[in-house]
């Protein structure tokens, strides 16, 4: 089975594309390095030749308001209309828990963009929702950082390892299309304090962590439960633990 995968080069795509080609199938990275670029259609006609499967787990360069919704909302519009016209039977996206309720982020929105995009063009589907990955704690922490104190507001996490979020999203990529959301997390639930907290103490940050009411994610408020998914989410097997003492 020839599978596409769009951000092929990146963080998820690159273990993606190992997975799938362990199993047999002819996976192949789509990105500007590659010469397919989805802002301006450059390439898929080519690359999407012969394809079952597309994959997407493609992210914006740059998380400005503007900018993100505009390569969401492009680069899903030139990729769907490509796909459809090659024939190709499966489009798989990597999305995140909690998208919809998040919308008061200008990265969330265009994420729910790119999501509706995807359910109205009528290809068959399967969108992966899944959590934080392990990898973003130290990126989550700057994001809220004022000075030298991280402000985080008070909510649960499950995050999970960026290889079992490769897997699942393999997973959904060689079977059938569920024509809607699958969700997936890590085996455990944090607060979010105490998921940074661990992530940065493993980096030797000196960081200080507070709870603070008032501070954002992504712009968004957030509710104990906002990032949590479902009771029939998919979770990997990784525990924080065990993947921060392989990083050391």
């Amino acid at each position: 089975m020839k599978v596409v995968v769009i951000g092929g080069t990146g963080l998820i795509g690159s273990k993606l594309v190992g997975e799938l080609r362990e199993h047999g199938h002819e996976a192949v990275p789509a990105a500007p390095t590659t010469g397919v670029d989805t802002l301006t259609g450059e390439g898929l006609a080519g690359v999407l030749h012969g394809a079952s499967v597309v994959v997407d787990v493609s992210n914006s360069p740059s998380f400005a308001d503007d900018a993100v919704m505009e390569f969401f909302r492009t680069s899903t519009t030139n990729l769907l209309k490509a796909e459809d016209e090659a024939g190709v039977r499966h489009h798989v996206a990597l999305s995140v828990v909690g998208t919809d309720r998040l919308q008061g982020s200008g990265y969330f929105r265009a994420k729910q963009v790119q999501e509706d995009l995807i359910k109205a063009s009528g290809l068959p589907r399967t969108i992966v929702h899944a959590t934080q990955f392990f990898e973003f704690a130290q990126g989550l922490a700057d994001g809220v950082t004022e000075g030298d104190t991280v402000r985080l507001p008070a909510a649960r996490i499950q995050p999970m390892a960026s290889d079992d979020v490769a897997a699942a999203v393999g997973r959904a990529a060689v079977g059938a299309p569920v024509g809607g959301v699958v969700e997936i997390g890590g085996p455990e639930v944090f607060q979010l304090e105490d998921f940074i907290r661990r992530g940065l103490t493993a980096r030797n940050d000196p960081r200080k962590i507070v709870t603070d009411p008032r501070a954002r994610f992504w712009g968004a408020e957030l509710r104990e439960d906002t990032l949590l998914p479902g009771p029939d989410a998919r979770l990997g097997e990784t525990r924080f633990a065990d993947w921060l003492a392989r990083q050391r």
